[in-house]
């Protein structure tokens, strides 16, 4: 069985079993807690509302995930005159993502590009005499960026030190070369691509609304949410600087693990088991928080950071992580709230659908990311 048939199996198998009372007794009960308190079946409408939102848009994601992972553009100055070029474009497959870089005019190539494809990416690299004085005033432009739903990084550093850094997106696919690189610059740049992040990042989102189903009370809540973030933190900070080196496939299936460990203890709780996560939610957090940190690092490391503002890109990437993971508590406890005031019931049938289907995801992402990894016989 290749790959990707056993994970579709994987997902068939446990969506079928979620009605029966076998799964029933490995999983025992069904959950309903809210982020303050314990979830009406008002709320629980909100919840419902915000899952089928966030599995609506997996295959969209799913399709423009070549597009979403940045292009990278590094210019640098070897010597008086004499730049090296590396262009890294996303690839899917066979496919090169249809955009190229318009360098200075006053840049010329010698001799040919080497080119190296390697997985999900190709990449150039030339050597470049400036014919100017100067390259301060001119442009870099991206064509065909605006089509595309990715970014590419610039970084450019001439022999004197002097570095710039920018996030060329398809709005605004140009950048002027300045004379001095701007640090407000960079931290915005940086703020919302971590930002964006996690709001496209469906299986961090998940977990956070795995957490907000079991843990009970604004106290509770608070802790979990502030563990999950220090625990994110220092990996994000140990990893980006290479003082953790973990392989991205065996923590992106631990991500994955860890929702459909607390899609377990949602069952349970609805049962009126009192499970590990709800004992001692921080804990948990703090735990699977460790993982999903290696899981943005991985993600800085394919956008890349300019070497002479790792600490600054480092700090705004984790704060805009910060800030989508906030703004999507919000928004679920603000319509929760909102829901609460209108007269809605809820099918109890559907509380068994909620977490048996984030269950379902979870256990589908979990064996498609395990098999990536694992030698397995044709």
């Amino acid at each position: 069985m290749n790959r990707r048939g056993g994970a579709e199996f994987a997902l068939a198998s446990v969506s079928s079993a979620c009605g029966t009372a076998s799964l029933s007794r490995v999983f025992p009960g069904a959950v309903a807690a809210s982020a303050l308190r314990r979830v009406s079946r008002e709320s629980g409408a909100v919840l419902l509302l915000v899952f089928a939102l966030m599995a609506g848009l997996l295959p969209a994601m799913s399709a423009n995930a070549d597009e979403i992972r940045p292009a990278l553009l590094d210019i640098k100055e070897q010597n008086t005159g004499l730049f090296s070029v590396t262009w890294k474009v996303p690839t899917r497959g066979d496919r090169v993502l249809a955009i190229t870089p318009q360098l200075p005019q006053s840049l010329e190539m010698l001799g040919s590009p080497s080119i190296q494809d390697l997985q999900g990416a190709r990449i150039e690299r030339a050597t470049y005499k400036n014919n100017a004085d100067s390259l301060t005033g001119q442009s870099i432009v991206i064509e065909g960026l605006a089509a595309l739903q990715t970014d590419v990084l610039l970084l450019v550093q001439f022999q004197d030190g002097t570095q710039h850094s920018a996030i060329l997106r398809p709005a605004a696919p140009e950048f002027i070369i300045p004379r001095q690189a701007s640090k407000l610059k960079v931290a915005a740049d940086y703020w919302r691509m971590g930002t964006i992040h996690i709001l496209e990042g469906v299986d961090h989102l998940l977990f956070v609304l795995a957490l907000l189903l079991i843990v009970s009370g604004i106290g509770p809540l608070v802790k979990a949410v502030t563990a999950f973030t220090v625990a994110h933190s220092i990996t994000l900070a140990l990893a980006t600087l290479d003082l953790v080196h973990v392989p991205s496939a065996p923590t992106e299936a631990i991500i994955a693990l860890s929702i459909l460990f607390l899609a377990a203890e949602i069952v349970h709780k609805r049962n009126g088991v009192v499970g590990i996560t709800e004992r001692y939610p921080w804990v948990i957090a703090f735990v699977f928080g460790l993982f999903h940190g290696l899981g943005f690092a991985g993600a800085l490391s394919e956008i890349g950071v300019p070497q002479h503002e790792v600490p600054l890109a480092l700090l705004t990437f984790n704060l805009g992580v910060e800030t989508g993971q906030l703004l999507f508590i919000a928004v679920v406890l603000g319509l929760t709230a909102l829901l609460r005031r209108l007269p809605i019931t809820i099918p109890q049938g559907a509380w068994r659908l909620l977490p048996y289907s984030i269950g379902g995801i979870a256990a589908y992402w979990t064996i498609d990311r395990v098999m990536s990894f694992l030698p397995l016989s044709a």
